[in-house]
């Protein structure tokens, strides 16, 4: 099973300015995470963001946060917890219409399901809490959960690694920003190859 750019979405966890100087190779998280950040944008795959208890931790990373279309603010370590999951996942909406000037059969409210993206690829910190409980809880919601293991970290590299084995257990998929970034592409007649590979060299 390939990750498509068509059914994907990026999830960016807590990227946060107190929060990334004490995280194990930090310089090299934020770095993919920025990539992956870019490459999405290149795919038109919509990338979230979140941000644990900003006031204290502040924002992310704001070359983060600028490829951003939402970024939530969260006290609960999931971000599902707190809505992640009606960004990912719509409600189906009601078809609206004056009675009036409708036939008789379209009268009556009709669902309308938006186009669904069931693939989450994401990233971030700490990898062993708020990345773990987002993800666990996004793959109890049936989505595919993809983690990105060059985009995530934790203080500790025991705790990053302990995140990374709990998850795969779990039946999360691992992966790193290169893997995510051919898969999205698949050939390189892709429009975006070019762009692409300069991010990733």
């Amino acid at each position: 099973m390939l990750l498509e750019a068509s059914q994907s979405q990026l999830v960016l966890v807590d990227y946060q300015a107190r929060l990334m100087p004490v995280i194990f190779e930090n310089a090299m998280v934020l770095a993919n995470a920025a990539r992956l950040a870019q490459l999405a944008q290149l795919m038109q795959v919509p990338v979230w963001g979140t941000e644990q208890n900003p006031s204290r931790l502040g924002e992310n990373a704001p070359e983060l946060r600028a490829l951003c279309q939402r970024t939530l603010a969260k006290m609960q370590f999931s971000g599902v917890e707190e809505g992640l999951g009606e960004w990912l996942r719509p409600p189906v909406k009601a078809v609206a219409g004056n009675a009036r000037s409708l036939p008789k059969h379209l009268q009556k409210p009709q669902a309308v399901a938006p186009a669904e993206r069931n693939t989450v690829v994401i990233s971030g910190c700490e990898a062993h809490v708020c990345l773990l409980q987002t993800a666990l809880d996004l793959l109890e919601d049936e989505f595919e959960v993809w983690v990105v293991t060059d985009a995530c970290s934790s203080r500790t590299e025991r705790n990053r690694d302990a995140a990374f084995d709990r998850l795969a257990g779990a039946g999360v998929e691992l992966v790193t920003t290169e893997m995510v970034a051919f898969e999205w592409l698949r050939s390189a007649e892709h429009p975006a190859f070019k762009a692409a590979q300069a991010l990733i060299k």
